[in-house]
């Protein structure tokens, strides 16, 4: 069964926070994202390729490269309009146990691509 293009946003997106390559990663937040697109998680913001950058690498470095966890998108993405949801599970190195679930919230533009990115950390 062929994935819905919201479950392929959803995995695209998540596949990018488990990115190992730098410049795989860039070319990623520049596919996904509008020039000028918005990340929101909790007090932080990241608004433009640059800083999406510093917040999808810090977060890698951190989650992925330094504790072995990785992410992968709950196959429940839906879409209204412009706008896109799905739950991501941050799963914990050797044991497979879910370490952490996240809810995004993207509001897509006229070509697809991330206007604004709300990110809920749930557990």
């Amino acid at each position: 069964m062929e994935a819905s293009l919201p479950q392929i946003v959803a995995d695209h997106y998540v596949d990018l926070w488990n990115e190992p390559d730098g410049a795989k990663r860039r070319a990623a937040v520049e596919r996904l994202w509008a020039p000028n697109g918005t990340h929101y998680v909790g007090m932080r913001e990241a608004r433009g390729y640059e800083a999406l950058m510093q917040r999808v690498t810090g977060s890698h470095d951190k989650n992925v490269r330094d504790g072995g966890y990785r992410f992968r998108a709950v196959s429940d993405a839906n879409e209204l309009r412009d706008v896109v949801t799905f739950h991501w599970e941050m799963i914990e190195p050797g044991t497979g146990r879910v370490a952490a679930t996240g809810l995004e919230v993207l509001l897509l533009d006229a070509a697809q691509k991330i206007r604004v990115d709300y990110q809920f950390i749930v557990s």
